[in-house]
């Protein structure tokens, strides 16, 4: 029996499973930010392919990320009360840093550094942890979880014949809801017409 054993192995040691989400996190997330002209650039937006196993075993690893990006942004939004619009290292702001205001700032941002170095502690890629504090916060700030979606693909990979699926971010390419059916053209009977 397999009580309390949680997670798969998908062939490879801890520290190879450990290695290959954090490289697959970092490609989810670094394709938010697409560049046409770079070599290698990603097809669509926010979406890698891999097989089913791996895409819902990466699932929870990218949204706890997510979510403290999400919390690092409450953060910081809260401590706006508490900033200096001064330029940084003027006399202005060494003041700023010494006064109570400055020192209320770095005692109400600290945890949303400490999210910060979490992120960077499980992903090792700055501009990763990057896109995840800016563009992702701001764009799931009102989503309370579910940030990823998988879609399973009817095409098999070559070789091994493995279940591939795509893993993408939420909110692009989203389909409506249930869409409005469209009312018949009313048909004339014959009584009506006579």
């Amino acid at each position: 029996m397999r009580h309390r054993c949680a997670g798969r192995k998908l062939g490879r040691n801890a520290s190879h499973r450990k290695a290959m989400f954090r490289n697959m996190a970092v490609s989810l997330i670094l394709t938010v930010r697409r560049d046409e002209e770079s070599e290698g650039a990603a097809k669509a937006a926010g979406r890698i392919v891999t097989t089913v196993a791996k895409a819902k075993e990466l699932r929870p690893f990218v949204e706890k990320l997510v979510t403290m990006g999400r919390k690092a942004r409450r953060i910081t939004e809260s401590a706006a009360e508490y900033r200096t619009t001064a330029e940084r290292r003027s006399d202005a702001w060494k003041q700023w840093q010494e006064s109570e205001a400055g020192r209320n700032w770095v005692r109400v941002t600290a945890p949303a550094l400490a999210l910060r170095r979490r992120a960077f502690s499980a992903l090792r890629d700055e501009k990763a942890v990057d896109i995840l504090f800016g563009e992702l916060s701001e764009r799931f700030a009102s989503r309370e979880g579910g940030y990823t979606r998988i879609v399973r693909l009817a095409k098999v990979r070559l070789g091994d014949g493995g279940e591939q699926a795509i893993i993408e971010f939420v909110g692009d390419r989203d389909r409506p809801g249930k869409r409005a059916k469209r009312a018949a053209p009313a048909v004339e009977t014959a009584e009506a017409v006579g």
